[in-house]
């Protein structure tokens, strides 16, 4: 739906479901203000200075959000460390353009080229590059400031917001997030979901002047300066939302969720082992993804095994009996790991990411696979490969994994082989999904949707077509958890769509018993398929 106006309102799409009811705060991409430039050995120091602390700036923030959070913004850092960017720039400098005048000037070519792209990976990280033009922009001219500090339930109006702006504001007091662009299908919007901030997207043009805002993520509209009337309904909207997640959490304490007689598992996605601190984490099932790119984010390099096995063994010790599934690394795509993934490829989506690159990157893999050979004995322990397209990669894998576990068992040293399972988020796996020897599977919708309808899900402008109800990614979810019926094989989906309550009829109906969604939407999932085995509306 696209954004419009009628009157004080606005109506976009919906990103993350929530109220927000506070002032609009707009925040402008753009960097404005002088600088007086320097001889030129100044403007060449004062530039690296700027990258310097733009760089610990960023890493700090990938450090502290961990997850696929921290993999985008490595993307920034790696672009940082671009010695052919970066020396093109001090050339400028050379010539006579001020600090500022150069890196911005270079950047806006650069993100002119990613604009103008065929490949829609790149479109995509134009914003990346313009966040990152702005952020050394400001410290040259010394008006970076604080993290914007947003007025209690504030709503925060931007153009589009990067990822790293999103982590740099204090959302402690609530608020939402209004973007006139953007997509419900970004990375932004799933790290509002994550920390349950409303936020609408595709708003269209918004006035400047400032205005008290009522923002609804359920309804996908934003009211500026609303009359006493329209605040009332808002309020008890919101009022009627907060009672409903507060009666889904007196759900949480059931033991089990259960639609037609039959029990539905739901367990928990994490990016670190910190997201088990959310007070609703201690109510699933068990852990349906432990994604480990955390572990490469905001390091100067790859963490080593004991790294790695402390963190395996910290979520296995929380989750008692309750099975555990880790992934291993998923980097590359949208994901560049210094040091790790390949650079230069034409369509990185499509490119060596996941079990492929770990495979390719044997030592490094190693690491990781002789740390979750260790893990095994201390838990309920289940090791899932991403990306893979064929049979072949899953027994490559299998076999570089059980060489391991001998060669430590050799030494003495407690290991064991753990159930291996894979990610069905190729269109080929899931098409081929019976010639898999995989003790479970695990169906990432999010990849799977963007393959089989070719659509970029960091691309707003394909957000109306990014439809994961859509019957070509359904037919394939009901075949996947088919296969895993009739073999006796464990099928779990763990994307978006597991944590999305508009899903879940279509979900159970193409036979899932399992998902796995982040903590803070569990309560709610497990109210909607109590409302379904009741005959309610998910609504």
């Amino acid at each position: 739906m696209q954004g419009g106006a009628a009157g004080s309102a606005y109506r976009g799409r919906t990103a993350s479901i929530g109220f927000a009811h506070g002032p609009l705060v707009r925040v402008d991409a753009g960097a404005g203000g002088e600088r007086v430039a320097g001889t030129l050995v100044e403007e060449a120091l004062a530039l690296r200075k700027a990258i310097d602390l733009a760089s610990g700036q960023i890493a700090d923030l990938a450090a502290s959000a961990g997850g696929e959070a921290a993999q985008i913004l490595e993307f920034q850092v790696a672009l940082l460390e671009d010695e052919d960017l970066i020396e093109a720039i001090f050339a400028s400098i050379g010539e006579g353009h001020p600090a500022d005048v150069a890196w911005r000037s270079t950047l806006d070519d650069q993100i002119a080229e990613y604009n103008s792209a065929a490949d829609e990976y790149l479109q995509a990280r134009s914003s990346d590059l313009a966040d990152l033009r702005d952020r050394v922009v400001h410290i040259l001219r010394g008006d970076e400031g604080e993290p914007l500090k947003i007025p209690s339930g504030g709503v925060v109006c931007a153009d589009d917001l990067p990822p790293s702006r999103f982590l740099e504001i204090d959302w402690s007091g609530g608020g939402g997030l209004a973007l006139l662009h953007g997509s419900p299908t970004s990375h932004v919007a799933m790290l509002a979901r994550a920390r349950g901030i409303p936020m609408v997207v595709q708003l269209g043009a918004i006035p400047n002047a400032g205005a008290t805002a009522l923002l609804d993520g359920e309804g996908a509209t934003l009211e500026l300066d609303p009359s006493a009337e329209q605040v009332r309904i808002f309020e008890k909207r919101r009022e009627s939302h907060r009672k409903s997640r507060a009666s889904a959490r007196a759900i949480l304490r059931r033991p089990t969720a259960s639609w037609r007689g039959e029990h539905i598992k739901l367990l928990i996605n994490i990016q670190r082992v910190g997201d088990l601190d959310d007070a609703d984490a201690q109510y699933a099932d068990g852990i349906g993804l432990m994604r480990t790119e955390f572990l490469l984010a905001g390091r100067s390099d790859l963490p080593d095994e004991e790294t790695q096995f402390q963190a395996y063994d910290a979520v296995l010790r929380w989750a008692g009996a309750r099975p555990v599934t880790i992934r291993t690394f998923d980097a590359g795509g949208d994901k560049p790991v210094p040091g790790f993934t390949l650079d230069g490829e034409a369509n990185p989506f499509l490119g060596v990411r996941g079990l492929r690159l770990c495979l390719a990157r044997p030592e490094i893999f190693a690491v990781q696979l002789r740390a979750l050979a260790r893990a095994a004995v201390r838990g309920n322990l289940k090791v899932m490969f991403p990306m893979v397209t064929s049979a072949d990669e899953l027994e490559a894998g299998r076999k570089l994994f059980a060489g391991i576990v001998q060669r430590l068992q050799a030494d003495g040293i407690a290991a064991m082989l753990p159930e291996l399972g894979i990610m069905v988020e190729v269109p080929a796996a899931a098409l081929a999904v019976s010639s898999f020897k995989a003790s479970f599977f695990s169906i990432g919708s999010n990849d799977l949707a963007q393959y089989v309808l070719a659509c970029d899900r960091s691309n707003g402008a394909l957000a109306p077509l990014m439809d994961p109800l859509h019957p070509a990614v359904l037919e394939l979810i009901a075949r996947t958890a088919e296969h895993g019926r009739r073999a006796g094989i464990g099928v779990s989906l763990c994307g978006d769509m597991a944590g999305d309550p508009r899903c879940l009829p279509a979900l159970l109906n193409c036979g899932l018993r399992e998902l796995s969604v982040n903590a803070s939407a569990l309560a709610q999932i497990k109210q909607t398929i109590d409302r379904l085995s009741s005959g309610g509306n998910v609504g």
